[in-house]
This record gives C-alpha cells, structure tokens and sequence, in this order.
C-alpha cells in the first residue's frame, strides 16, 4: 500500500485528470447478490434451463415476455433485499474528499451505489429500477410501485400483465438494462462518456469485474494506452484485465475484497489530501 500511497500523492496533487472508479458485479456480491457467472449465479438460480447468451437477449424476450419479467422480478426481490457494504460507503465518501475529480462508472444494474449516497454514478449496463416501453415510445422510468417481488417459481398474474404494459401505447414494458444482442449508446448506457472519461483519466481503479463485457474492457485499453495508472481491486488474480494489463509498468494490484480495500484506500487519499 505504501507504493500506492506514493502514487495517489502526485495523482492528487498534480490536479488534473479524472480519478475514477469502475465497478462490477464483486463489489455487489459482497452484499448478496450473486454474480453472473458464479456457481451460485443469478443465471443459474434464475433461469435454470438456459445460458446467459440465450435468455439475456431482446430475442428471446420478445417471445417470452412472461417468463423474463418473472426472472426479473425475482431479480428486484434479490436487489431490494440487499444493502451496500463497506466498499460501497468507502467510494461515496471518496466522492466527497474527490469531488469534480471524481468519476464512478458501474457494470451494475442495482442500484446499491445510489443507495450508499453516490451522486454521480454512470450505469453502462442500465438499471433494474428503471423500465422503459419495449417499442421505445418513451422514456425510461421507475419501476412503478404496483410491480410486486416474485419468486422465480412463480407465474405472474393478470394484474402483474397489466402491470407490466406500457401505458401510453400498451406494449410491454422492458427492464432498463442493455441484454446480450444489443449495443451499447449514449442515451441509455453512457457510451460516449464512458470513453470521455477513460481519455481523460489519470488514476483508475477497476473493482470487482474480470473483463467479461466490451466497453469495461475498452475503457481499461484506453487509460492503458494513455499510460496512466490501474489499479485492480480483486480478490482473484487471474482475470481477463490481469491477463491484458500484464507487464505494464503502471498496473498496481491489490488481492482483496472491495469491502476490506475499499476503506483502506479512502483513507489513505483522506491522509493525502490533508497532508
């Protein structure tokens, strides 16, 4: 941590780029919610019978609207269930000592950083508090407050149907969140401002994700190329961001949880900035 400490000082008090923060889906397992792809996944406990590239798609939701929104409504139940853990605490108070400097960009769709008190939170892959009309006639908005919990063994019924339509032109609606067979964009997913504050970054700090979505993974290629500093937070060692960042000369690793790094490393800027 002490080399660390050495580099946030001239980060910080050179006072120019971003220092920012991209978080997946490890920093949210911490407060229950599994990850995609674990043993235990939401994949798996949700959709027994079908892999993540199959069921995740607007393909396969515009045929079996039921049966997503079933999935989807056990997902709320997991989310409204869960509360941000000390690493989600750590960044919203990061975001105060940072302020304009700081830049959160999230993976996550649940909305645990908002809840922490984060105020700037740039979500690439939607979120499952909001809804929009699968045929795009409005905006997105939040789930209205008569769309109940299910658990995924159960049928949802008449009045989740009626629930679950648009009600300015009466198609379904769909969960704000970007599935397998769609791209990302800048009016849902922040796309052009994802790569804005890549480029202008001089600090970043990847939490929790290995490097398993295209414009994570970018964005870690881009702060690369500029040779600015990452630092991955993970308790594991051999992702896809380990593999691609090896060899580089400005890649700082901590194997640790976010929840136990995440404090650790607030108070360390906390220190730099009185310093």
């Amino acid at each position: 941590m002490k080399e660390l400490k050495e580099i946030l000082n001239t980060v910080i008090k050179e006072k120019k780029g971003y220092i920012t923060f991209l978080t997946g889906a490890g920093i949210s397992a911490e407060s229950g919610i599994p990850t995609y792809r674990s043993i235990d996944g939401i994949w798996i406990k949700g959709t027994k019978y079908h892999k993540p590239e199959e069921f995740g798609t607007y393909k396969y939701f515009s045929k079996n609207q039921e049966e997503v929104w079933q999935y989807n409504l056990f997902w709320k139940k997991l989310i409204e269930e869960a509360q941000p853990n000390s690493g989600h605490f750590a960044i919203t108070e990061m975001e105060k000592l940072l302020g304009e400097r700081f830049k959160l960009i999230t993976q996550n769709i649940d909305g645990l950083h908002q809840r922490s008190g984060t105020q700037k939170v740039y979500e690439i892959h939607g979120s499952k508090q909001k809804v929009r009309c699968s045929k795009e006639c409005s905006e997105p908005i939040n789930v209205p407050d008569n769309i109940t919990f299910k658990e995924y063994t159960e049928d949802l019924t008449p009045d989740d149907i009626d629930n679950l339509k648009c009600k300015k032109c009466g198609n379904w609606l769909r969960p704000h969140t970007l599935w397998f067979d769609e791209s990302y964009n800048e009016k849902y997913y922040h796309f052009d401002t994802a790569y804005d504050i890549a480029d202008n970054t001089d600090i970043l700090f990847v939490i929790g994700t290995s490097g398993s979505t295209a414009l994570p993974v970018n964005i870690v290629e881009t702060v690369k190329i500029r040779a600015k500093w990452i630092v991955l937070i993970n308790p594991e060692s051999d992702t896809y961001f380990d593999y691609i960042l090896r060899g580089s000369k400005t890649l700082h690793s901590i194997q640790e949880s976010s929840s136990v790094a995440l404090p650790q490393l607030k108070n360390m800027i906390e220190e730099v900035i009185n310093s």
